[in-house]
């Protein structure tokens, strides 16, 4: 089992409102650069996303089960037909309902993470790629970079938060993008 992040993120490294559906002054910055960009498997997950399980903090799942069941693409069926957990303290398994394959975490996400199986692949969920981070259980960073640079908002690494050593796996050009592959360095 591996833990794989993955997000739009900024030259500057801010991640927050990439789509505007948060409503900040500076969102939407990822959808300006093309659908080219942002639509379709940009982050290469493949069999991962069929075998392995979506892990999304509310807000993101709450806008996601609004988007995914209305498209109709190979992508959109994939994720459509993903297990997915939700981590939330005010959703309830009903609420879950609006979208396929999801259940909210019953009990603690640091556990939930440490005992699951399959490949876990947190989408966007700032506040859970952040507990997963301080619990050291970060495997994978999948980091579609959008050549924009905003000065304000959340980062994916903070100044305050932990420390990591990092190995480049790839990067590729992807639209006006760059999608870079980072790995947990070796201990």
């Amino acid at each position: 089992m591996s833990v794989i992040v993955i997000e739009f993120i900024t030259l500057d490294g801010i991640v927050s409102d990439p789509d505007g559906s948060a409503g900040t002054p500076l969102g939407g910055w990822a959808f300006r650069h093309g659908p080219d960009s942002v639509g379709g498997d940009k982050f290469r997950l493949g069999s991962t996303l069929d075998d392995g399980v979506l892990l999304l903090g509310r807000t993101t799942w709450q806008l996601f089960s609004q988007l995914w069941p209305g498209r109709d693409d190979p992508f959109a069926a994939r994720m459509n037909a993903a297990s997915k957990v939700v981590a939330s303290r005010t959703l309830t398994n009903a609420d879950t309902m609006a979208w396929a394959n999801s259940q909210v975490i019953d009990g603690d996400l640091v556990d939930t993470v440490k005992h699951e199986r399959r490949d876990v692949i947190v989408t966007g969920s700032l506040s859970v790629v952040s507990q997963l981070q301080a619990a050291d259980l970060v495997d994978e960073y999948r980091l579609l970079t959008f050549p924009s640079v905003l000065g304000t908002g959340r980062r994916l690494f903070p100044a305050d938060g932990p420390r990591a050593e990092l190995a480049c796996l790839g990067a590729e050009q992807v639209g006006s993008a760059i999608l870079t592959r980072y790995q947990r360095a070796a201990r």
